[in-house]
């Protein structure tokens, strides 16, 4: 049921199913102009190196497909447990489909754990015919990478009422700039005295052609405090565009390459139309245009089903993880630095219904610098579960995830996001913020019923962070400003990032207090102290799951299976 295109010009689909009784995914590939073989598999980031992969290799009369895996050097061996199993390869007049399966976890120490979140699949064209799996030499084929959620949630599809209606967010046939990347701006607006409806679901519209390159979309609403909005239809950072734009951030409907329809729990759905609310609409198309085609054109977009039969709770959308400030930062050079933010008993506690609230979905959020997020509810200090983990994310691939099952969250309980950053490459420090340089850190949950809870999100307590700049200027010959004129990114750039101050920033994001922002959707704080907020207690952390070992079907082979193919030529 699943399908994505592999390379950008779509000569290898990949459809793939998941069975959660069995812990293993069935892949289909197809491959529309076959050579002398492929390789298709998964890595931490998307890198060829210490790759887990299934090859399909020909020498021109023989063709061989088998489970490998690359060293540290990109060099491929044989796997000694043949873990990605061949079920059939048949020629057809469209090209070659392979069809084969792969357990979710093989406790093989060469292979891939799949798990939950984005995986990086990779793929390479053997372009010249080869006699063995070593002779393959990984750097000089054409080769890539696409990121997808591999272990779709198993749910029942919502039954959807008989007075539904679908309206289409399109770019109007734009022209798709010659560019690697481009991201699109289309206003659009909903009729005059359009009443409040339900959105139940939505999926997307892409052009026939373009689905290599359509890499994802949004549809935003407008702030309701404007009357108007310019129509505006072009690239979302050119400076034709008008600056009111940007008060179109209230996401209405979001899709990333690989993702499929999304449907509302039956009992919600999210209000848009009626008083109160704006008649304006924002969509942002993200081209991925790697091979730079000329002259595309494109009328990409979103259709949302609504009803006018309101179901029984609006869902809401609340932001979870840190507060968009400086006080936040990550030293240059690390490769695994964390930051966690935290939505505290006290504010769940004022904010939400007895009853407690309904987490049906998820879109985690970071910077360039993100490498790994997960949220975590804790109850009474305890972990309770994980409501959105993501230990291989990638900020190129940002998509509403629907939950495996819906998560409970009650007054006086606590959600804790951490993110995992990764700045190898910078040479000074990354500050929170808005830019595309600066870092954030965010779960924006979606749930029901709606309340007024719309951001539950933490910083460290400001005057710490001076203490800190103090005791850097006592220990540090360097001059380092920090006095209160300097800004805190520009005393963050002149710390000198030796271990100790590095340790030192670390021991005080975990256990400094924190300054709380439990928001209205007015942007305005529900009553009470927020500041010097003590950091929650855990007690009791939730464990580690245990990768389930298959029982290894009969002998597995370490040669790889002989294929007939015919003869293949360029």
């Amino acid at each position: 049921p699943y399908k994505v295109p592999l390379d950008p010009q779509g000569l290898l689909q990949l459809s793939w199913n998941v069975s959660y009784p069995e812990q293993v995914v069935h892949f289909q590939l197809l491959v529309r102009d076959l050579r002398f073989g492929l390789l298709f598999g998964m890595s931490d980031r998307g890198e060829f190196e210490n790759a887990d992969l299934a090859v399909l290799w020909s020498d021109g009369h023989n063709s061989y497909f088998g489970d490998a895996w690359s060293d540290a050097k990109g060099q491929l061996h044989m796997d000694s447990q043949q873990d990605y199993q061949l079920l059939g390869a048949r020629k057809a007049p469209e090209g070659l489909y392979l069809l084969f399966r792969r357990a979710f976890s093989t406790c093989d120490p060469k292979d891939y754990l799949i798990e939950d979140g984005t995986v990086h699949l990779i793929y390479g064209i053997l372009e010249k015919p080869v006699h063995s799996l070593q002779a393959i030499n990984i750097s000089a084929i054409h080769r890539g990478l696409q990121r997808v959620q591999l272990l779709k949630p198993n749910i029942t599809i919502p039954e959807l009422p008989s007075d539904m209606k679908t309206m289409e967010i399109t770019a109007p046939n734009i022209v798709i700039p010659s560019q690697e990347t481009t991201y699109w701006c289309y206003m659009a607006e909903l009729p005059a005295g359009f009443s409040k409806h339900h959105i139940i679901m939505y999926e997307p519209v892409i052009t026939v052609g373009n689905e290599a390159l359509v890499h994802h979309m949004e549809v935003f609403q407008c702030a309701a405090k404007f009357d108007s909005f310019p129509h505006y239809n072009g690239p979302c950072d050119s400076k034709m565009k008008p600056d009111r734009l940007n008060y179109c951030r209230h996401v209405l409907a979001a899709w990333a390459m690989g993702a499929q329809a999304f449907y509302y729990p039956e009992e919600a759905g999210l209000a848009f139309g009626g008083p109160g609310s704006s008649r304006y609409l924002r969509l942002e198309v993200h081209y991925h245009n790697p091979l730079v085609f000329k002259g595309r054109h494109d009328s990409s977009g979103i259709r949302l089903y609504f009803t006018a039969t309101l179901r029984r709770y609006d869902a809401g959308i609340m932001e979870l993880g840190l507060v968009y400030t400086p006080v936040m930062a990550i030293p240059p050079g690390e490769d695994a630095f964390i930051l966690t933010g935290y939505c505290t008993d006290k504010c769940t506690q004022l904010a939400l219904p007895a009853a407690g609230i309904r987490i049906f979905a998820s879109q985690l959020h970071t910077h360039l610098a993100g490498r790994k997020v997960v949220t975590v509810l804790s109850r009474d200090g305890r972990e309770r579960q994980v409501v959105n983990a993501d230990g291989h994310y990638s900020p190129h691939f940002q998509e509403i995830r629907m939950l495996k099952e819906l998560v409970a969250v009650y007054p006086g309980d606590e959600l804790i996001t951490t993110c995992t950053y990764n700045t190898e490459d910078r040479s000074r420090a990354t500050v929170g913020g808005f830019g595309i340089l600066e870092e954030m850190c965010v779960n924006y949950v979606h749930y029901y019923p709606q309340t007024q809870l719309e951001l539950c999100k933490s910083a460290v307590d400001p005057g710490y962070l001076h203490r800190y700049f103090n005791l850097v200027n006592r220990f540090n010959d360097e001059e380092v400003c920090t006095c209160p004129q300097v800004s805190v990114p520009q005393q963050f750039f002149s710390v000198p990032w030796n271990a100790f101050n590095r340790d030192v920033l670390k021991s005080l994001y975990g256990f400094a207090p924190i300054s709380m922002h439990c928001n209205k959707s007015s942007a305005v704080r529900f009553p009470g102290e927020w500041e010097k907020q003590p950091l929650p207690t855990i007690t009791e952390r939730l464990r580690e799951p245990v990768p389930h070992c298959p029982p290894a079907p009969g002998p597995r082979p370490s040669a790889p299976v002989p294929l007939n193919l015919g003869e293949l030529r360029r």
